[in-house]
């Protein structure tokens, strides 16, 4: 059965800076061997997100790249902004508005800390069950 996570982001630090879950969920994928997509919600997103995974942690070393080079099945973690075209991995990591497309195992959704903001996540999580997933919450 496919997986929906919903991380929801509480921690000052990552209230601070929410691309910060994104490098630690990354971080975690990258350790279990987990070859992993995050679909950014923009290209400037995608951008600020490629230079965060290089120094969000010293001690932490993530192959990633901005999907789009003939390369893109080998790098461990592929960066997808809206509009290009990747294929489908078992671990998706979704910041868009819309849920995930294409065929994976499990997704991971990073949920804004401004309740205002928590609407499209709340749609998500509802579509989510309805295709059969089994949907998890976690506090961050």
């Amino acid at each position: 059965m496919p997986r929906a996570d919903f991380y929801l982001i509480d921690k000052p630090r990552f209230r601070a800076e929410p691309l910060l879950l994104v490098c630690e969920l990354a971080k975690r994928a990258f350790a279990a061997q987990q070859p992993t997509s995050i679909l950014a919600s923009s290209q400037d997103q995608a951008e600020a997100l490629d230079e965060l995974l290089w120094s969000f942690d010293e001690a932490a070393f993530i192959p990633h790249q901005l999907a789009g080079d003939d390369d893109d099945a080998l790098t461990p973690v592929l960066i997808v902004p809206p509009g290009a075209v990747a294929s489908d991995r078992a671990l998706v990591i979704n910041l868009r508005e819309e849920c995930a497309p294409g065929l994976f195992e499990r997704v991971l959704e990073v949920v804004p800390a401004d309740e205002n903001q928590r609407a499209s996540s709340r749609a998500r999580w509802k579509t989510y069950k309805v295709a059969g997933f089994s949907v998890t919450k976690h506090d961050m």
